[in-house]
């Protein structure tokens, strides 16, 4: 009889972790103002990382250097297996159809209902979909959001809280599978910033999205991400988790914690 194989001395195979986004040796300057300098970062499928740093650290200029609205002095940043910089504008597009990215101010259409508003990437996009799949889609993101009911409403009708999730529907609709969050808490409330956080959770689970969230609200790292990049001085100063990094007694990380 052959030997039989024991848990014990079988090999346990991995897989591969699957990288969604890698950013090297990222620079951008405006003028004399060096904002990103060698700043690296790593996002694996499934995961949330949060990039933590004082306002005006370079938060935004990152998320907007990932969707091809800077250009980088010097770097590289591969999305989805391509390289940004060597990109056309339709390839571009089409990249950014897979990548859903959450406005800091929500960008929602004031002349437009909320049914308008989610439907409207679907056709910037020129994605080739019928009315019925249309309204399939619309009904299916509203539900998940919480938010049916205000499938015919304007956006001057709903509070903050409720924009931000009508903003969230809309970047889920094309079933992205990144999605960049800019300040997703800023101007809510302590409870309806902890519910925003909350969902962006829960959305991430239930659409096995990967996120990238640009915060330097401490609540929301700490609920939503998987692993925190610390940008200090235009680099990735450190990393870890919310815990880690809590008891990190470097006094430029500390100083977040305290």
């Amino acid at each position: 009889m052959g030997k039989v194989q024991t848990i014990e001395n079988m090999s346990i195979k991995k897989m591969p972790v699957e990288k969604v986004l890698v950013i090297e040796k990222l620079c951008k300057s405006f003028g004399d103002n060096h904002v990103l300098v060698d700043f690296d970062l790593e996002l694996n499928k499934g995961e949330n990382v949060a990039v933590l740093g004082k306002s005006g650290s370079g938060k935004s200029v990152l998320i907007k250097c990932i969707i091809g609205l800077l250009t980088p002095d010097r770097g590289r940043i591969n999305v989805l297996g391509q390289n940004i910089d060597e990109m056309n504008i339709r390839e571009l597009d089409e990249i950014r159809t897979k990548v859903g990215f959450l406005f800091q101010s929500n960008a929602l259409y004031d002349s437009m209902t909320v049914r308008e508003n989610l439907e409207f990437p679907l056709r910037r996009h020129w994605i080739k979909i019928t009315v019925a799949e249309t309204e399939r889609k619309v009904i299916e993101v509203l539900n998940n959001v919480g938010l049916l009911h205000t499938v015919d409403m304007m956006p001057a009708e709903l509070s903050g809280g409720m924009r931000k999730r009508i903003a969230l529907a809309r970047t889920l609709i094309l079933d992205p599978e990144i999605i960049l969050y800019d300040e997703p808490t800023t101007g809510l409330d302590p409870i309806t910033a902890k519910g925003i956080s909350n969902l962006i959770k829960e959305m991430g689970e239930k659409y096995n999205t990967s996120a990238l969230i640009i915060s330097h609200d401490m609540n929301c790292i700490r609920a939503t991400s998987d692993k925190i990049v610390m940008l200090i001085d235009g680099r990735c100063y450190t990393t870890g988790t919310y815990e880690e990094l809590k008891e990190n007694k470097d006094p430029k990380v500390k100083q977040f914690f305290e």
